[in-house]
């Protein structure tokens, strides 16, 4: 039987899995570079299979601690997308410039500013940032779109994912309640990170792969950063808005919709 769900939020649910379901990060970034990414991997040094997740676990973090949690509550107003992608741009554009080995610095200042657009957006589908949940909610977007090295087909789709970081989510909201996010020793939020960045390192990895493309220089750093940034709005937008009509009509009632809903692509 199939479940009494406005109209309007049906279509706003299965815009939303159109942008969770169908990132295509891979494919964008291929089409710029003109050549299948996977053959940009060989470019990369040896070890960077084994610094990524390191790298990428220290720019959540310095993100997080220097985005979400500087911004004003203001719930409703709506989000500065293009201010983010020009900012990313830029710093792109420095990271391109010097090439992948720049990353390591690159990577910090560009997740914050994606960090604080997804932020952003959360603010604008009536999120209140203050929220602990909330800005760990913004933190798990660098999750979404990219499966883990242990995933199957079944464990990558947007609630699988949900469900997969449920339990440190839930570990780190109890956590930063009593204490504060820049606290040393912060067990619970190091290991929700850790599991963030197992993810989001599968796209920076599709990153500095392209950016290890000689030609591609400034420029083409500058556009790679806006490919990933755009990725990553569309990302929280779609997660953003899911939790809206979670919050309006229920987490299960939204996920049985969401999954009866066909998936383009």
């Amino acid at each position: 039987m199939e479940i009494a769900f406005p109209e309007s939020d049906r279509k706003d649910l299965q815009s939303a899995k159109n942008l969770l379901e169908n990132p295509g990060v891979a494919a964008k970034v291929t089409n710029l570079i003109g050549t299948p990414i996977e053959k940009s991997f060989g470019l990369l040094p040896d070890n960077w299979k084994g610094n990524i997740v390191e790298i990428t676990k220290t720019a959540l973090m310095k993100a997080a601690d220097a985005a979400i949690f500087t911004m004003k509550d203001l719930p409703g107003e709506s989000s500065s997308n293009i201010w983010h992608k020009l900012g990313v741009a830029t710093s792109g554009g420095v990271g391109g410039f010097f090439g992948f080995a720049a990353i390591a610095v690159e990577l910090p200042v560009s997740t914050t500013i994606m960090l604080r657009s997804i932020a952003d957006i959360a603010r604008s589908e009536g999120e209140s940032i203050s929220d602990i949940e909330v800005k760990l909610a913004c933190l798990e977007v660098f999750a979404l779109g990219g499966p883990g090295e242990s995933d199957d087909g079944t464990e990558s789709g947007y609630y699988a994912v949900r469900a997969a970081l449920a339990k440190s989510v839930a570990d780190a909201a109890e956590f930063l309640a009593a204490k504060t996010v820049t606290e040393k020793g912060a067990p619970f939020l190091i290991k929700f990170i850790t599991k963030v960045a197992e993810r989001f390192s599968v796209q920076i990895t599709q990153k500095a792969a392209a950016q290890a493309v000689p030609a591609i220089g400034a420029a083409g750093g500058a556009i790679i950063n806006t490919v990933f940034m755009d990725h990553f709005q569309d990302m929280a937008k779609g997660h953003f808005v899911v939790r809206r009509l979670e919050r309006k009509h229920g987490k299960d009632v939204v996920q049985k919709v969401y999954q009866d809903l066909p998936r383009l692509g």
